[in-house]
């Protein structure tokens, strides 16, 4: 089993040609870098995959900072990333690691990822989405599918009702969505707040409030818009910042305050 302070052991010849791309038989196999700050967890991932006649685990790490120490020396080919190490630090990882290894291919683990999650990611250059609860099939399946060149989407993600509404809500024209729209004054601030690229994170300091209740405020105004993502939002509050629609009139609730 790889440790974090070090690469695998060489000596033996089966692990030095999976390392180098090839097994002892000299078939093609996947070098994986698996980013998991939970130690249960990490190894659970670590056996599973070693278990993979055309998967090897390279290297380990329990966070952003070890990532990246272990990617130029190891080069793999595919990098499973834990959504929660905190800190925002999973999707700043993820940009980082596909602006210095582009041959890398990123898949993020989370236990329920959320839409506007899943949009961020991909932003930030991930290629597949995993959940935790995935059975070893899918799991295995999807680090395949990804180091393949394909992307892979949560399945609670594909296929739904929601989707298919927000399909139809991306055709319609902005206007026609914001005439009987009406948002509270924390709303429009945020909307303000995404033109200007701001994350939740960012935008929780800015304006004070837990990262979870600005999600939540993007969540509200997400629905009200019939928007589908993070993403359709930003583009729409750009818009409305530059004057291509019109401004989403707030509601008389009064002054800000932090549960607004």
């Amino acid at each position: 089993m790889p440790t974090e302070t070090g690469p695998r052991n060489l000596e033996s010849s089966d692990v030095a040609g999976r390392i180098a791309g090839r097994d002892s038989l000299g078939q093609p196999v996947i070098p994986v870098l698996v980013v998991e700050d939970n130690r249960l967890l990490r190894e659970g991932i670590v056996a599973i995959l070693d278990g993979q006649p055309d998967l090897t685990v390279v290297a380990v790490a329990h966070d952003a900072g070890g990532a990246l120490l272990r990617m130029p020396e190891t080069k793999p080919r595919v990098v499973l990333v834990d959504a929660g190490l905190g800190d925002h630090d999973s999707h700043r990882l993820v940009e980082h690691i596909r602006q210095s290894a582009p041959q890398a291919r990123v898949i993020v683990m989370d236990l329920m990822p959320a839409p506007e999650d899943v949009v961020e990611f991909v932003k930030r250059g991930a290629s597949g989405f995993v959940v935790k609860d995935a059975t070893v099939e899918e799991f295995v399946h999807t680090i395949r599918s990804v180091a393949e060149g394909r992307e892979v989407l949560p399945p609670t993600l594909t296929g739904t009702l929601f989707s298919h509404i927000a399909q139809l809500a991306a055709r319609r024209p902005a206007a026609s969505m914001t005439r009987a729209v009406r948002m509270t004054k924390r709303e429009r601030e945020i909307i303000d707040l995404i033109s200007e690229g701001l994350s939740n994170k960012e935008i929780a300091q800015r304006v004070h409030l837990a990262t979870h209740t600005v999600k939540s405020h993007v969540h509200n105004i997400l629905e009200k818009l019939a928007l589908h993502s993070r993403l359709q939002l930003s583009a729409y509050a750009h818009k409305s910042a530059t004057g291509t629609v019109p401004a989403v009139p707030p509601t008389d609730q009064g002054p800000l305050t932090q549960t607004a």
